[in-house]
């Protein structure tokens, strides 16, 4: 299993040259006949790995309480692609080692300015970390291409602070991102925003509350700077958590151990306002940015009903929803099949091109 990467000075970048697994980045499910290929090319990845040969992979938890690789991105294979990075870069100006993300660039630019993508890893907000290779190993692929750079955020577990610490600490990354937009050339005005899971309910609420003052904290050193994000990705996020009261998944709605409960400080039952003020379906307006959700059919850990809820009210609001249901899908269980409509979806909003976004229902692959 990768190591962990290791530890770096902020400033310090990492460059490499070599790079791997370009033709298989953005597979197109649509196609019959580019899915037989990415079969193949998943056997050829298995095949790899048994001959010891590096590949950014992502692999899935046994446990399907929340999706959350707990693997992470070793040095060694960030080095083998063509980018340059800065890991644990302080963005809050605490010392604490949850408020640090990491940041990615490609190395041949293919503009002046690049957009960004920020993923927030997911863990119930327990568990998890910004190494995780579910993120990172999703990110490269944005940022070979040199359209893009990407960052990785950290940020305080339910063990050490209950809500709203995660989004004050979100909110504090993305100001921190749009504060050095000039050092880094990046795009100011484009950064989005992708999650699973945990960190997808924490993505959908930096998109819905970039107009709630209340919730921006008081951390870091750019609390002038606007934490509006321009486009949300949502894989398995959870919108409304006073929608898990009475969930066979959490047993018991009156427990203080349940991930929801964790977070808030309290059982959900004993906390129904705090537990609504968590949840992003309460801050849906018509000033938030297009959301894409990817959910799948059989998730019996953030029910499908959630998705299909988002979608309805996001629409009602004259909110630009596309909505993806992963058939037979568990929690955050799609492989890469989702990974094209991503790439559409940011193309769209973040770079401005004119692609169509496909809500075409999509296949659990048979690999992850």
């Amino acid at each position: 299993m990768a190591g962990k990467p290791a530890q770096t000075e902020a400033g310090n970048h990492h460059t490499d040259t070599e790079c791997i697994g370009k033709e298989s980045d953005f597979p197109d499910p649509d196609d019959k006949g580019k899915s037989m290929k990415s079969m193949f090319r998943t056997a050829l990845r298995v095949v790899a790995l048994a001959l010891g040969w590096v590949a950014v992979t992502v692999e899935p938890r046994a446990d399907e309480s929340d999706f959350s690789t707990g693997n992470a991105i070793s040095l060694k294979e960030i080095r083998r692609e063509p980018i340059t990075f800065e890991l644990d870069i302080p963005y809050a100006d605490t010392g604490n080692p949850r408020h640090r993300l990491d940041l990615y660039l490609p190395k041949n630019r293919k503009s002046d300015i690049l957009p960004v993508i920020v993923f927030i890893h997911g863990g119930g907000w327990m568990w998890g970390d910004k190494s995780d290779a579910d993120g990172v190993g999703r990110l490269i692929p944005f940022i070979r291409t040199g359209q893009y750079a990407g960052v990785s955020i950290g940020y305080r577990l339910s063990s050490e602070a209950q809500w709203p610490a995660q989004i004050h600490d979100c909110k504090a990354a993305i100001r921190w991102v749009r504060a050095n937009a000039g050092k880094y050339a990046l795009d100011a005005d484009h950064i989005g925003v992708w999650g699973r899971s945990a960190g997808s309910h924490l993505a959908l609420m930096l998109g819905m509350t970039g107009d709630v003052p209340g919730l921006e904290g008081d951390i870091g050193a750019h609390r002038d700077v606007s934490s509006r994000v321009a486009a949300v990705a949502d894989f398995s996020g959870r919108v409304d958590l006073l929608a898990s009261i009475g969930q066979p998944k959490d047993a018991d709605s009156a427990s203080t151990q349940t991930p929801g409960a964790m977070l808030i400080g309290g059982p959900l039952f004993d906390n129904i306002e705090k537990a609504r003020m968590a949840s992003p379906i309460t801050y849906v307006t018509a000033n938030d940015p297009p959301v894409l959700i990817v959910h799948g059919s059989k998730d019996s850990t953030v029910p499908y009903d959630q998705a299909v809820r988002l979608d309805a009210v996001l629409r009602q609001a004259g909110v630009p929803s596309y909505f993806v249901t992963v058939k037979e899908g568990g929690h955050g269980d799609f492989g890469n099949v989702a990974d094209g409509r991503v790439k559409d979806f940011f193309d769209r909003y973040l770079r401005g091109e004119n692609v169509e976004i496909s809500t075409k229902p999509l296949k659990k692959p048979l690999f992850n």
